[in-house]
């Protein structure tokens, strides 16, 4: 039998309908049960016959820092997908992203070795991959990681996060990482994903910055963790990039599939760095919650290109278009929008 963690997130619902469309035994765990209906949701893009494929699912309610909880997912468990994590940029949730994202996985990983599972895969992200000075030369899986960077606390207790599933892997257990960049997927609009870029982009003001990263659909990695726990692959990492593109280019080419407007406004490093102290002054005055930290700032003014190669050979992998998946994404998100 399978568990999946974080079942209700945009990389847990895709990876369980894929799951349940080839026949798999699945369970999957929540902590919240009004959550549950983004993955109904989700099941109801891709399926007529969505409420029977749902209702497969063994659900369970667990939060991955609730050992106990944790220790009845595991029962008669053979592989596990760790999908479940904080996702914030404030610095202030650093004590919170820490506790989910590195303890939580400390959790999963230590009842994986007490339980026996055969194979862990766990979804990091590329912010956990090294950076190079050098926008032009491509970041790999063995770019190295600078402790001492002024990283973002997400990158940070992500990074925190895969050193848990060596550790690990230096127990005997099977793993393997998959560090997917930006995932384009419908059903999650209000969230702080990519999501919400498309609502960003469909309501206005369109504004970029010169920054760039890489992009994928999220029906390409679900595929490719399918895959590679399905292989005889075993403790390696995958950077997951269908395509690196700037900013500006992705909001261009996501207005025109909205059907609004391109102009778009450039937002320049400058004013950014006035803006994030601006929102760490409203934050310490007025206890407003972080939207801009230098970090992020910073992030969003660089480009970074990665390369897939290695996924590409070891799985002879052909990704989705970033045009198609935008394109379907937005259909979808206009789809919603009606309802």
């Amino acid at each position: 039998m399978i568990l999946v963690t974080g079942g209700t997130g945009l990389v847990g619902s895709h990876l369980l309908y894929d799951l349940i469309t080839k026949g798999k035994k699945v369970r999957a765990t929540y902590r919240r049960a009004h959550k549950l209906e983004s993955t109904k949701h989700v099941f109801s893009y891709y399926s007529k016959n969505w409420e029977a494929l749902y209702n497969t699912i063994e659900w369970i309610e667990a939060d991955i820092t609730d050992i106990p909880k944790l220790q009845d997912a595991f029962i008669n468990i053979t592989h596990v997908y760790h999908c479940a994590a904080f996702i914030s940029f404030e610095p202030d949730k650093y004590r919170t992203l820490r506790q989910i994202n590195i303890e939580g996985t400390a959790n999963i990983v230590n009842l994986c070795v007490s339980h026996n599972i055969k194979k862990l895969c766990y979804v990091s992200s590329i912010a956990a991959i090294g950076q190079t000075n050098n926008p032009e030369k491509l970041i790999t899986e063995q770019t190295s990681w600078n402790p001492e960077g002024d990283n973002s606390v997400y990158a940070i207790t992500k990074y925190g996060a895969e050193l848990e599933v060596w550790r690990g892997s230096q127990e005997g257990l099977d793993v393997i990482i998959v560090n997917p960049g930006i995932i384009l997927g419908p059903g999650f609009w209000r969230s702080g994903g990519s999501g919400s870029l498309f609502k960003q982009i469909y309501k206005g003001p369109n504004f970029y910055t010169d920054g760039g990263s890489g992009y994928i659909d999220v029906l390409d990695v679900s595929d490719i963790m399918i895959q590679l726990m399905e292989s005889d692959i075993k403790n390696e990492r995958y950077v997951l990039v269908a395509e690196n593109l700037l900013f500006k280019d992705f909001n261009q080419k996501t207005s025109y599939a909205l059907g609004v407007s391109a102009k778009q406004k450039l937002v320049k490093p400058w004013q950014l760095n006035i803006l994030w102290r601006l929102d760490w002054l409203k934050h310490q005055v007025l206890g407003k919650r972080r939207q801009l930290s230098k970090q992020l700032a910073k992030t969003i003014t660089s480009v970074t290109k990665h390369d897939n190669s290695k996924i590409k050979t070891a799985l002879d992998f052909e990704f989705t278009s970033i045009d198609e998946s935008i394109k379907k994404v937005s259909e979808l998100f206009l789809k919603d929008l009606k309802n």
